[in-house]
């Protein structure tokens, strides 16, 4: 799903339930698959992984450029779920952006994740335009957890 209301993403990881729930609350990995190819560096990023705790990290663009994220965790359930909101610098200060829930299901050795972003603080295009972006992510993160 992707419209005026929001994303929905289901994607099977080759990795176990554990390990894919890490490489979304462990700085070094969240480092290295949130943002595709642009860095994201662990030394500016801040991961308060407990319900009411903050989290902020900075991807570098390719010219040079940076790019603030950030929100608050709302639900950390280890490790099949994570709520948190999400918003970004061009996000008004006193609104709380979007809500990303993350539900993990063990599948064995595999994980099915069933990711949605909601909010409706972004047209259809912003939306298809972070759909788009997270589905990179997601298959840098697909290649950090099968290692």
């Amino acid at each position: 799903m992707t419209d005026d209301s929001g994303i929905s993403i289901i994607r099977l990881f080759d990795a176990p339930r554990d390990r894919v729930f890490r490489a979304w609350t462990t700085p070094e990995a969240l480092a290295y698959w949130y943002g595709g190819e642009l860095e994201v560096p662990v030394e500016g990023m801040a991961m308060d992984v407990r319900p009411g705790g903050a989290w902020h990290l900075v991807v570098r663009t390719q010219d040079g450029g940076e790019l603030p994220f950030g929100g608050v965790y709302r639900e950390i359930v280890p490790p099949e779920r994570l709520v948190f909101t999400l918003k970004d610098a061009s996000a008004p200060e006193d609104a709380e952006g979007e809500l990303v829930t993350v539900a993990l299901n063990g599948l064995g050795d595999k994980t099915e994740m069933d990711f949605q972003q909601t909010g409706g603080t972004l047209s259809a295009e912003q939306y298809a335009q972070a759909k788009a972006g997270w589905t990179g992510f997601f298959a840098r993160l697909a290649e950090y957890v099968a290692h």
